[in-house]
């Protein structure tokens, strides 16, 4: 007798703190993986494009930092392919940064679940924060962060026990760790080779109007590169508003957006949190200003910039504020 089975993934009554996991493929990053990511998002950051600056300053060739975070994002959605919304990042750290030829693994653990008040007219939904944790073929650590994802029930007018106090998710990154990654790394060939403005030559408070924006194009295929199982991403009949570009999307644009301010971002290292305050549909244009909220020098040299990118998504006629990131980079 045949069995019909749903593979479709977890409720939010499905979910309890603990479960755990790491079944999803793992990813070699490859050459041809970056290409198309890059033709997607528009990478420019110097060393995810210029092998004998990397191999110069880090000894190899590096992947783009949103590269890594998106197939690692990607990776952890075996437990949010029912979605309806990815509300927050926390805490977002690169341990190692990888390069073309390594594979990366992750595990997703559910820390966190609070089932949202019910409001009239409106199925139930619960909050899930997951803790996502990458390593490479070695088993070196990539990424550990933490996401927050809007689920719904099985049962639209469900209950369930579950009411974590989820705004006291922690966005603390810690300077030392931050620097691991980039340890050994020779910031002064960088600054040797690369013209233009070093860290040294910023100052706290500035803001950059990015000039031009970017359409979001090619918003399935960035979900089906980076093995994104949400189906509002791949399906408009999976949400009653049609369907969302995935996150990440949104975020590697304005990765990109800020690099054209500072051509001279050597990687970005870490999030202290990243709020997505709108949904962004295939076809928009995005605009972002960036902020250099604080210069962290280091003592050989150069050092960490803390900056904040507000992103705004343009369509029929209107703006809406779709990103509030809250990012660090490194520079020589």
């Amino acid at each position: 007798m045949k069995s019909l089975q749903t593979a479709g993934g977890p409720f939010f009554e499905d979910l309890e703190i603990g479960m755990r996991a790491d079944d999803a493929p793992s990813v070699t990053l490859t050459s041809g993986l970056a290409a198309q990511h890059q033709t997607i998002v528009g990478d420019r950051m110097r060393l995810a494009l210029d092998r004998e600056l990397a191999e110069a300053v880090t000894g190899g060739p590096i992947a783009h930092p949103a590269l890594a975070w998106d197939v690692v994002i990607g990776q952890s959605t075996l437990f949010t392919r029912r979605v309806i919304a990815n509300l927050f990042y926390r805490g977002l750290a690169f341990r190692r940064f990888p390069n073309i030829g390594d594979t990366l693994h992750t595990t997703t653990e559910v820390v966190g679940l609070k089932q949202n008040r019910g409001r009239p007219g409106r199925p139930a939904t619960g909050l899930g924060v997951l803790r996502i944790r990458s390593v490479d073929q070695a088993g070196r650590e990539v990424l550990d962060f933490r996401r927050c994802a809007m689920f719904p029930l099985r049962d639209p007018l469900g209950k369930t026990p579950h009411q974590a106090e989820l705004d006291s998710v922690s966005s603390d990154l810690d300077s030392g760790a931050l620097k691991t990654p980039i340890s050994g790394w020779r910031l002064a060939e960088f600054k040797r080779r690369a013209p233009g403005l070093h860290f040294d030559d910023l100052t706290e408070g500035t803001v950059w109007e990015i000039a031009g924006g970017d359409v979001v194009s090619s918003a399935p295929e960035l979900a089906r590169l980076t093995l994104n199982l949400a189906m509002v991403h791949h399906d408009a009949a999976a949400s009653p508003a049609g369907r969302l570009v995935y996150g990440g999307h949104t975020i590697g644009i304005a990765a990109a957006q800020a690099a054209r301010a500072l051509f001279n971002l050597v990687a970005i290292i870490g999030w202290h949190g990243c709020d997505h305050l709108g949904p962004v549909r295939e076809g928009d244009t995005l605009r972002s200003t960036l902020e250099l909220e604080k210069r962290e020098p280091f003592a050989e040299g150069g050092g960490f910039v803390h900056l904040r990118s507000r992103v705004k998504a343009e369509r029929g006629g209107e703006s809406h504020d779709v990103l509030d990131w809250r990012f660090v980079g490194a520079m020589a």
